[in-house]
């Protein structure tokens, strides 16, 4: 658990992941800036870095935290979000991606969601075609945040003066890169010899060999909101969800911004997404409510914990009449009563 309350400058440490004017800012006492936790993944990597820099990597983590965001007002965003996440901190190469893809599959999985995949995408194929590109000032930027958006339409005007280049015709492909296996040959074939796609390829490979191929599908166009991303990113999308259920990826650099070196990679799972996709199960009926005097209370308790969890409540009520009531209005079908006589149920 790290604080809900971190130093606007940890951010700023670390190469601004988050936008600003995303953060939700307060002022402490000293003038200091102070921001609601906007990420988990940043104050994580600075325990590592810090408290636990004394312990041989590599470090799992968990996690199940808030995180706070102000995003554009009128698009049903919601500013604080519930995360469940790992941090995998010290993970080298191709095998940690094994283990957290094959993760993430299982998370799904043991959350019975009736369907879903996972995305896999490359943060280096846009930003190596876009680099190939005379671009000025803040347009390869721009770029990204329209490929990010899926604004296809607006991406196009921006490339147009382009058009002939070879990496502006892959580009301006993105719109159809995407799905199963096919996308990713097509994608090999538009642009060989690629190196994010050749690990792409070796990492689908691998996991399919292990059973985990019909849980994966590709988008290369997929970009991502925190900067710190370095290589392999990926989403997780259900059915009835009308957003991703999850998202990570690979961060080197944001270890070592806060002071120790260290490769990584995780991914979080957004529960309020993810309870749209799941059926969630019945709370269980009370069925008993379970009346005491001082002298009974003992019985009381053995009775609630024999009962199965959720059927049975004590009543709180000074008298057997309240009880009974109060049984009626929960539907309730009984009332134990233990006083100095024993036990006797009634029915309501």
């Amino acid at each position: 658990m790290t604080p809900e309350l971190e130093f606007y400058d940890l951010f700023l440490a670390s190469g601004d992941p988050i936008a600003q004017e995303r953060m939700i800012k307060v002022i402490d006492r000293s003038g200091k800036i102070l921001v609601l936790r906007p990420d988990c993944t940043t104050p994580i990597a600075r325990v590592a870095a810090t408290k636990l820099k004394n312990l041989p990597m590599p470090q799992r983590f968990y996690y199940d935290q808030t995180v706070f965001r102000s995003d554009d007002a009128h698009q049903g965003t919601r500013s604080n979000i519930m995360q469940c996440g790992v941090e995998f901190i010290g993970a080298q190469g191709m095998k940690s991606h094994f283990e957290i893809i094959a993760l993430a599959i299982d998370a799904l999985k043991c959350c019975q969601v009736p369907m879903f995949y996972i995305e896999l995408g490359h943060v280096s194929f846009c930003r190596d075609l876009l680099a190939q590109l005379p671009l000025e000032g803040n347009k390869s930027d721009w770029a990204l945040e329209l490929i990010e958006k899926k604004d296809f339409a607006a991406l196009e005007r921006l490339l147009a003066p382009y058009r002939d280049a070879p990496a502006c015709q892959v580009l301006r492909m993105l719109p159809y890169l995407f799905g199963g296996e096919e996308a990713l040959c097509e994608a090999e074939r538009l642009a060989p010899d690629n190196k994010a796609l050749a690990y792409l390829r070796e990492l689908y490979e691998g996991l399919s060999a292990a059973g985990y191929s019909e849980y994966l599908r590709f988008d290369l166009g997929l970009v991502h909101k925190m900067d710190y991303y370095t290589g392999l990113i990926f989403r997780g999308y259900a059915a009835k969800a009308g957003a991703a259920v999850l998202s990570g990826g690979r961060y080197d650099k944001l270890a070592e911004s806060l002071g120790r070196p260290a490769e990584a990679i995780g991914f979080a799972v957004d529960i309020d997404q993810l309870s749209d996709a799941v059926v969630l199960a019945e709370m269980p009926q009370l069925g008993r409510v379970i009346h005491f005097e001082i002298e009974g209370f003992a019985d009381a308790i053995a009775a609630l914990e024999a009962a199965d969890e959720g059927t049975a409540e004590l009543s709180p009520c000074r008298n057997l009449e309240s009880s009974m009531q109060l049984a009626k209005d929960k539907g309730a079908k009984t009332v134990l009563i233990c006083d100095c006589n024993g036990e006797r149920a009634v029915e309501v």
